[in-house]
């Protein structure tokens, strides 16, 4: 084998690679709208036993707890990348740190999700409830891409901050859309 067919051989690996890491978390996204837009809203369900407006007030408290930790996840993905200022190389601790914080932000999606799914499904009534169910849809699609790129040495290295960066904007304009609707007497600015 030529230095040259080897090249092509791994250049045609990582486009392959790229293709299928894009395609998982796009069907996760297309697979729970298609979910939600069949589903026939049950507004009795309840989450943690809070119902209807108690349970919306859960949930943008939820929200906002979640896009506290998404915050949180960003500031401690530029410190381990270096680009804080006046911060030192992050350690293994801070490493850790990223972690734990992301999966406990994913758990606490789960039942916030689940409820939104299941209450309402997926809606396009208004602008807000269009935007609040592709940014939840994207949430989960973003999730799996991150995870996919975390995983993967050979993908390119702008992918990761790419993908935490999708995920972080789904959570933020989860947060607009819901959390900061419902607690803002039932508007947000814009919208």
């Amino acid at each position: 084998m030529t230095p040259k067919t080897s090249h092509r051989r791994r250049t045609s690996a990582r486009v392959t690679a790229v293709a299928l890491g894009a395609a998982l978390p796009v069907a996760t996204a297309v697979a729970i709208w298609v979910t939600g837009e069949h589903h026939s809203p049950q507004y009795t369900t309840a989450l943690f036993g809070a119902r209807g407006s108690a349970a919306v007030t859960l949930k943008a408290r939820l929200g906002s707890v979640l896009f506290g930790m998404a915050i949180v996840q960003l500031l401690l993905a530029l410190w381990i990348y270096g680009r804080l200022p006046r911060l030192t190389a992050a350690s293994s601790s801070v490493r850790a740190s990223h972690r734990v914080v992301g999966w406990a932000a994913f758990l606490l999606s789960v039942p916030i999700a689940f409820h939104c799914v299941r209450t309402y499904g997926v809606a396009t009534t208004s602008t807000r409830v269009f935007l609040h169910s592709v940014a939840g849809c994207a949430l989960y699609g973003a999730f799996v891409a991150k995870v996919l790129v975390v995983r993967s040495r050979h993908l390119p290295g702008w992918l990761l901050p790419a993908a935490g960066s999708a995920l972080f904007g789904a959570i933020g304009v989860l947060w607009y859309s819901a959390a900061l609707w419902a607690l803002n007497g039932f508007t947000a600015p814009a919208l």
